[in-house]
């Protein structure tokens, strides 16, 4: 039995990121360990299909994926619908996230874990809540950065956090000391702004210029431990609101997908990329049919020169990993196309949210092996499921 287990230095470089707790930028350096020279040269990908997008972004040293990665996909929600496609920003749905998720560890007297990380759906809960600004009205950089750094701040809310709940009675004065931290490190956000000549709240800026139905979206997993084609909650720590997902099988995951993108639908992907056959540098993730540890040193230095055999997946594969830690909720992207290399064997395009530094760009190229071990959910448009998996799912 194939036991994808992480070697104890990258565990211990990763042992926060199971919860996006901690500065993004570390995950990368860990990531960049394995990394080859070449690996570009090694493949050749002819494009099926590449849905409209908008630009690479950089989330800098903030576990707020998710929130890019969930941006990115109502972007391409508008560009879908015809509309002229906006910079959404990001760091307005995580300011509220933070205030909503502080809430909720509060009521449940700090039983629930805390840090930067979120899921996707947590997107649609602040867009129907709260509304959205552009990109321009609120970027929540101070004057003189470049990128968003949320160590300090976040270190100190959790601290506030950890002693609020020590309290024996609460006054709400405690949430305005929480969002004063956020105002000083990331600025308050808007109450009104301009955006081509007229003035928008983030409500009316959301309904009339962005103008999708949260209700439109729907929350999919795969573990067989749960009845399938029926609703349950994803017990991971960053589903804070206990949000509800459909559970599908194994190879519905990726019919999924696969229909979404034929039909015109891009899809947003929570997923593991704490693995050592997931290379950030090289653009490229899939399952070797070999464990790490039992490859010789040649085999590992050329593990991303080229295609090479993938393990197979099964459904007790999946859930195992999960349950023993080796799948862990680490990475929010981007699903927008879809590749074939020079074996005819495919590959799905995921825009990523660490800038562009790696060899394509901001983009990489993801297995079907991979997704279907590694996914812990996908976020997407319920009319982007085939009408057999509507019914399935008691979808209208």
């Amino acid at each position: 039995m194939m036991n994808w287990r992480k070697s104890l230095l990258l565990a211990a470089a990763l042992f926060a990121a199971s919860s996006q707790t901690f500065a993004q930028d570390n995950l990368i350096n860990a990531l960049n360990n394995n990394v080859s020279d070449n690996s570009k040269e090694g493949f050749v990908f002819k494009e099926l299909i590449n849905l409209g997008n908008t630009p690479i972004k950089d989330q800098g040293s903030s576990g707020t994926c998710w929130s890019y990665s969930g941006n990115s996909f109502l972007e391409s929600e508008m560009i879908r619908q015809g509309k002229k496609p906006v910079e959404i920003s990001p760091i307005f749905t995580a300011y509220h996230t933070y205030l909503e998720k502080a809430k909720n560890y509060v009521r449940l007297h700090g039983d629930q874990a805390q840090g930067e990380g979120g899921q996707l759906h947590d997107v649609l809960t602040i867009y129907r809540k709260f509304g959205a600004v552009p990109q321009e009205a609120y970027t929540g950089l101070r004057e003189g950065q470049k990128r968003n750094n949320f160590s300090e701040m976040s270190s100190i809310l959790q601290g506030m956090n950890e002693n609020i709940v020590k309290n024996k009675k609460l006054t709400p004065n405690w949430q305005k000391a929480f969002t004063g931290v956020m105002d000083a490190y990331l600025g308050p956000v808007p109450e009104t702004f301009q955006y081509n000549g007229k003035t928008y709240t983030p409500r009316t800026w959301a309904d009339e210029v962005i103008g999708i139905n949260p209700d439109d979206y729907v929350g999919i997993s795969s573990f067989k431990d749960y009845p399938y084609y029926k609703s349950f909650v994803l017990l991971i720590p960053d589903n804070w609101s206990f949000e509800s997902f459909y559970n599908v099988k194994l190879n519905d995951l990726t019919n999924i997908i696969d229909h979404a993108l034929e039909n015109g639908y891009t899809v947003a992907w929570a997923t593991d990329v704490s693995e050592k056959y997931f290379s950030w540098k090289n653009g490229i993730a899939f399952v070797p049919e070999k464990e790490i540890d039992q490859m010789t040193k040649e085999e590992q230095a050329n593990l991303f020169n080229g295609p090479k055999k993938e393990a197979v997946i099964t459904e007790e594969l999946r859930q195992l990993a999960f349950d023993d830690y080796s799948t862990t909720d680490d990475h929010g992207m981007h699903i927008v196309g879809l590749v074939k290399d020079q074996n005819g064997k495919e590959y799905y395009i995921v825009k990523n949210s660490w800038g562009s530094t790696n060899d394509y760009k901001g983009y990489m190229y993801v297995t079907k092996e991979f997704v279907k071990y590694k996914t812990i959910s996908i976020l997407l448009n319920k009319n982007g499921l085939s009408k057999e998996m509507k019914n399935k799912l008691d979808l209208k």
